[in-house]
This record gives C-alpha cells, sequence and structure tokens, in this order.
C-alpha cells in the first residue's frame, strides 16, 4: 500500500514525536475495544497481512476522527516553563485528520486552551499550537535517490526477507484480527529483542483492506498503558478538498525553526564533518567533559555542532539505551532558559535542572566552564548517577 511507504517508519515516529515535538489514544487494549461490534478480518499470518496492506490499492484521500493521549510526562513537570499547560500537544485530545495521496496531511488536534495544528507535506512537517500561538517548523528527510520511479509491486519473499532482517533486533507479535474504527483491522505489537532503555513495545493496527494505518501506541517498559498514542476513531475513505490540508497561522505567531541550518547540524570544515574527541575539543571554547566511558557505556561518538555557538555531541552506548551529552560554553548565554523551572536535584557539588519521563530522562547542569544537557532512555536516578560520575 503506497501510504505506508509515503507515511515511512521516521516520518510517522516524527509525526507521532512532534505532536508531544517535535518528538502523530487510551490504551492498547482499545484497539480491540474500539467498534467491537464490526467485523473482522480472517486470521492470517503476519507476512501475508503485511503484503496484503502493501498491496491495497491507494485511498483517493481520507477523512478520520482520532484520539491523541499523551501520558508521556508527570502532571504539572512543565508547570513555569511557560510551555502552554492546557496544549492538546501536552494533555491529548480529539481532533480530525486529513489525508491525501500527493503526501499531504492535517492533523487538528482540540483543546480547551486553543486546537493544535499538525501539517506535512513531501518536505515539511509544521505544527501550530494556537494555545502558545507558536509555529514549529522541520523539514522531513528526502527520498534518497530522488527518484520518482514506479516501485515494483512486492512479494511475500521480500516481506519474509524483511522479517527476517527485523527478528534480531526486535520481536514481533502475531497479526491479530480485530476491528478499529469500525473497520476490520490487525493489530501487530514489537518489543526489542535487546535491552533498549525504557522502550518498552510499540502497538500498530492497520485497516485490512485498505493498509491504512489506525492506531500507533508507544509503551515504556513495564507499562499497560501507552505513554503516547495516536488513535483513529471513525474513518471514511474518498477525495479531501484542498482546504482541509490548508491552515495559515495569523502573522503574529512565533515562528520556531527545529532542524533548521546552525541550529544542530555537525559543523564541517573543507567538506569533511568535524569528529573525534582532539578534533572536537580543538574547535570548541570550552573543556569538554567527555569520560571514556559513561554509566557502564563507553564513547562511541564525539561530534561537532554547529551554529553561532559551537557545541559538541558526545555519544554513549548504542542504540535507544544510549546516552547523549550537548555541551556548550556556560555563561549568561545558557542561563535563565525554559529549564530553569523544572524541579532541581543534586548531583554532586552541583544542581540539576531535571525533566523525567516514562521513556526518559533530560538533565541542565553545568560544570565550570561548560553547560551540560545529559539526556538518554533511562531512570531518573541513572541519569543524575552518569552526571555525577562526571565530575
Amino acid at each position: 500500500m503506497k501510504l505506508f511507504r509515503r507515511l515511512s517508519t521516521a516520518r510517522l515516529l516524527a509525526l507521532v514525536v512532534s505532536v508531544v515535538a517535535a518528538a502523530a489514544a487510551a490504551s492498547v487494549g482499545a484497539i480491540a475495544a474500539a467498534g467491537s461490534s464490526a467485523q473482522t478480518p480472517p486470521p492470517k499470518r503476519l507476512d501475508e497481512a503485511l503484503l496484503d496492506a502493501l498491496r491495497a490499492p491507494q485511498p483517493a484521500g481520507i477523512t478520520a476522527r482520532v484520539r491523541f493521549t499523551n501520558h508521556l510526562l508527570p502532571s504539572g513537570a512543565l508547570a513555569g516553563t511557560g510551555a502552554p499547560q492546557g496544549s492538546a500537544l501536552l494533555s491529548g485530545g480529539s481532533g480530525r485528520l486529513w489525508w491525501s495521496p500527493d503526501g499531504r496531511g492535517r492533523l487538528e488536534l482540540q483543546s480547551s486552551s486553543g486546537d493544535a495544528q499538525i501539517l506535512w507535506d513531501e518536505t515539511k512537517l509544521t505544527i501550530w499550537d494556537s494555545s502558545s500561538n507558536t509555529v514549529y517548523t522541520l523539514p522531513l528527510p528526502s527520498r534518497r535517490d530522488g527518484s520518482t520511479a514506479k516501485e515494483a509491486a512486492p512479494t511475500l519473499a521480500d516481506v519474509d526477507a524483511l522479517l527476517g532482517r527485523l527478528a534480531g533486533h526486535v520481536s514481533l507479535g502475531a497479526a491479530t484480527p480485530v476491528s478499529v474504527a469500525g473497520q476490520p483491522a490487525y493489530t501487530l505489537t514489537v518489543s526489542p529483542a535487546r535491552p533498549a532503555g525504557l522502550l518498552g513495545s510499540l502497538a500498530l493496527a492497520w485497516d485490512a483492506t485498505h493498509g491504512v494505518p489506525l492506531e500507533v501506541a508507544l509503551s515504556a517498559k513495564g507499562q499497560s498503558t501507552p505513554a503516547l498514542a495516536l488513535t483513529v476513531t471513525d474513518i471514511a475513505f474518498g477525495p479531501v478538498s484542498p482546504s482541509d490540508l490548508d491552515v495559515t497561522p495569523p502573522a503574529s505567531a512565533k515562528t520556531v525553526e527545529l532542524g533548521a541550518a546552525g541550529a544542530g547540524g555537525s559543523e564541517s570544515r573543507g567538506g569533511s564533518k568535524v569528529t573525534g574527541l582532539a578534533a572536537v575539543q580543538a574547535a570548541v571554547p570550552f573543556t569538554l567533559v567527555a569520560p571514556d566511558t559513561l554509566a557502564g557505556r563507553a564513547r562511541t561518538s564525539v561530534r561537532l555542532l554547529g551554529g553561532d555557538r559551537k557545541a559538541a555531541l558526545v555519544l554513549y552506548g548504542s542504540g535507544p539505551g544510549g546516552i547523549v551529552l550537548v555541551e556548550r560554553a556556560a555563561g549568561a548565554a545558557t542561563a535563565g532558559g525554559p529549564e530553569a523551572a523544572l524541579p532541581t536535584v543534586d548531583v554532586g557539588s552541583e544542581t540539576a535542572h531535571e525533566l523525567a519521563t516514562q521513556l526518559g530522562t533530560v538533565l541542565f547542569l553545568e560544570r565550570g566552564d561548560v553547560s551540560i544537557v545529559l539526556a538518554g532512555s533511562i531512570t531518573a536516578a541513572d541519569a543524575e548517577a552518569a552526571a555525577r560520575s562526571l565530575g
């Protein structure tokens, strides 16, 4: 099904995470509960169900009702940071979704504090949060080969080969027949085959006739209720009016460009990236904090980040269980940001500001002449212990 190819994993996850963002319902059990009186599809092997979805004819368009639930952040976690507390992006909400075969889409989430609009096409994701009157834009990765050639129809052998490659990385459940939004559907639960930090499982549901995704639900380890979920509750197939795919924020809206040039991309010199501990240390005006190991993870990468103020990206471990350090020169430019309103914790001789979620922890601290952001899919206690060991 072409819609699955257009909504690649990276783009689908970008949509869901950006809704939190930028950073895509109740519980995984809601999949079976929604539309429980509707007909369910016949039992099929996972590879056969996936092949049918990939081969399904592309709809002329999609209009749907959706429900977004965000249990990622503890209640009041962002109080005082300036984040709109009633925003549907943070507290969840119901809304509508439109999709067109040309790759354009719009997701509208409603709340008492104002609607949130998420729009995307082949090149860009745009999020307008009316509760804060802020517009966020994020460029999306383009096709690597840049080609528009018609793709060959997948075969069962292609699907089996893909599942074989995934087998060493994730554990795949069966394709379970259910009904979602009144449509015959299949659900699939995917969980890491190896330790993956606090990530527990990803639940997916798709329409058995059209191959259209109907739910994405991401759960933390040991939790039965998803941290994030986007579920279709009602759906119709047919052409979508261009006006339903376009929303114009007011001229007074503040614009924040995520992933803009110089905002975090790797710095290059002479056409090559600046990497390695010695090279990055020579390029930044502060003393790098980059021990050989951190919380039992070996240092795997040191990279220079661009922008007006040079920064360094230091990685420990690999995969979802890794730890990231983003470092830049300390001083007035790094003080007084929204993170200053977050709860404080002692990490050795310093005090850090902490944002702890079901899926990971972020710490903001200063050590000597460097300001550090430490993040990972780890518990708050593990993040604090890692910060103390930086000394």
